[in-house]
């Protein structure tokens, strides 16, 4: 048969020749079956769009008017406002968006506020970079304007930041307070702001110089109201498990020593604790008399050591307890590790492992021991330690949810007034900080040319997120609101520097002026992680998923456990999928 010149190409090769070319072209496979690849421009504004969908849920958290969240996870329910609870419960399995809940975490480990901020602020940085992925611009070139931008900012933060470092001791505290107000200005206790304000700069400063936030112990006590919630000026917990002859015990001491122990006071049945093989039957009794004989010699060497009170991480039987009893020795064993860490802090004991030689100098001490009643349960506090380097809050209040919420929100205030005392510079909150920020790129990129002048100009319209975001959530006029912030720090100079949004009265005010104070370390953290988040997604332009590396060893529906006979006679052990013989 001759072909049909007609259908062949200008170039004079017929398509029957190109299709069996590509017939010929052997299929490369890099990736097992059933894995999912995806890759270039489009990629990357599908991560975006997965972190837009996030910073959706949390944005309205943002602010003293920001709404709760009640998250529903495995039965358990959760109330909160708090950026990094949020991201954490909503249990996200989107891999770019993952990155998110990462820097909402690491804000709040790193200095305890402005997990919102974080989140809200990497989200509105993606935004404005995914108009410039559809005009064409490549990423790289996004990102080297973002870091330039960030650096400048963290550079103009420390130039304008307020240092309070020569201000007076009271002044100081003052200042400790107003920061801790700012950060509770948010959350569920906001009414009690001032008395949780000064519970924690309280709290704080009895740790020492080391700060570590650790040694403040955080109970939840249900009942009473929240303004039941005390400090007490050293260590706090719940009663013990407690044996027979506990309640024969003397439950309050006026300057105790108190021994702390890190040993088993109770005898073991020989079972558990050797193997003994005896020629004469008459050997048992002398093997249980020394038994007898090596704890009774321990619960000596105790009550010789003039200790009063007796504490120990492991447990102290009914033979230990009726004993202290006798010689009016209050005792507790199984207690909590970090409580005993706290104990040490407080009291300046030591803790021991053996009892013997336990001198004086290891023995802690404080103003007053008292086991009390506190709702519905009975705790043990340890009061007036006058070298204490620890204390513990009871939280009151009425609903389970109330109380978590109240913890972490404490949690957020004591991480904020520790970093302040590390650290004395101060800005303005109410999104005032980000306005001069904003301002200040602004005219940057005006002095600059290319596409980088873009760029910055573009991540310094995304720190405007912040302000708009609490003008709405306040129910303000955004608009409105911004442009009135705008035209303070561009005309007013140094005297609008300081000008937010007034969440309460829906305008703009003075934040230094009014006390609406956040530690510098705060937002410089905020603006670093949200700068390297984004940049990290937009760096990202190839997803590759292989779900079947996801399933269990083994893979198939025919799984064994433990010894097991497969048809074929074939003994298996251990997990996986039983051997059959063909």
């Amino acid at each position: 048969l001759k072909p049909d010149l007609s259908t062949s190409c200008s170039c004079g090769v017929w398509p029957l020749t190109s299709t069996m070319s590509q017939f010929m072209r052997p299929n490369i496979i890099l990736l097992k079956e059933g894995t999912d690849a995806s890759q270039g421009k489009a990629q990357i504004i599908s991560n975006i769009n997965a972190c837009q969908a996030v910073v959706g849920v949390i944005k309205t958290t943002l602010g003293p008017r920001g709404m709760d969240k009640l998250i529903e996870n495995n039965g358990e329910t959760t109330i909160t406002n708090d950026g990094a609870t949020v991201m954490k419960k909503l249990n996200i399995c989107h891999p770019a968006a993952k990155i998110l809940v990462d820097i909402a975490k690491a804000q709040d480990n790193e200095v305890g506020d402005g997990t919102t901020s974080v989140v809200v602020l990497a989200g509105e940085i993606l935004k404005e970079a995914k108009n410039f992925l559809e005009d064409g611009l490549v990423g790289p070139q996004i990102i080297k304007g973002f870091r330039t931008a960030c650096q400048l900012c963290l550079t103009k933060l420390e130039d304008i930041a307020v240092d309070l470092k020569e201000k007076t001791n009271e002044e100081k505290r003052s200042m400790l307070i107003k920061c801790a107000e700012t950060t509770l200005n948010s959350k569920l206790v906001a009414d009690y702001k001032t008395f949780f304000a000064k519970m924690s700069v309280d709290a704080v400063s009895m740790l020492g110089e080391d700060l570590t936030v650790s040694a403040v112990g955080i109970k939840k006590v249900s009942g009473g109201s929240v303004t039941d919630t005390m400090l007490i000026e050293g260590v706090a917990f719940k009663k013990t498990f407690s044996y027979a002859g506990f309640e024969q015990q003397p439950k309050k001491f006026t300057n105790p020593k108190i021994l702390l122990l890190n040993l088993e006071l109770e005898l073991k049945a020989e079972k558990d604790n050797a193997e003994v093989r005896l020629t004469d039957p008459d050997q048992y009794q002398s093997i249980v008399d020394a038994e007898w004989n090596i704890i009774y010699e321990k619960l000596e060497l105790i009550a010789n050591s003039g200790a009063n009170v007796v504490l120990s991480r492991l447990a102290i039987g009914d033979l230990a307890t009726q004993y202290f009893a006798d010689r009016n020795i209050f005792c507790a064993g199984r207690v909590d590790q970090d409580d005993l860490e706290r104990m040490r802090r407080a009291t300046g004991g030591e803790v021991q492992t053996t009892v013997q030689g336990v001198q004086s100098t290891v023995l802690g001490t404080c103003g007053e021991f008292e086991e009390k009643q506190i709702g519905a349960e009975r705790y043990n506090l340890f009061m007036q330690c006058s070298n204490t380097k620890s204390s513990t809050i009871l939280i009151r209040g009425g609903a389970e949810q109330f109380i978590e919420e109240a913890a972490r929100s404490l949690n957020d205030s004591i991480m904020i007034v520790r970093r302040a005392m590390h650290n004395t510079k101060i800005v303005g909150g109410g999104g005032a900080v980000e306005m001069e920020l904003s301002r200040f790129l602004r005219e940057y990129a005006r002095s600059i040319t290319g596409k980088q002048q873009l760029v910055i100009n573009y991540f310094a319209r995304a720190l405007e997120v912040i302000p708009r975001t609490l003008a709405q959530n306040s129910g303000a006029d955004s608009t409105l609101i911004l442009n009135q912030l705008r035209q303070k720090h561009a005309v007013d100079g140094l005297a609008g520097r300081w000008f937010g949004v007034d969440c309460i009265e829906c305008g703009i005010t003075d934040c230094v002026a009014n006390y609406i104070w956040e530690p510098v370390v705060v937002k410089m953290s905020a603006l670093s992680a949200a700068t390297e988040a984004a940049c990290l997604i937009l760096s990202i332009d190839e997803t590759v998923t292989n779900p079947k590396s996801e399933q269990p060893a083994g893979g198939g529906p025919m799984k064994g456990k433990g010894k097991g006979m497969g048809k074929g006679g074939m003994k298996g052990r251990g997990p996986g999928a039983r051997v059959l013989k063909r």
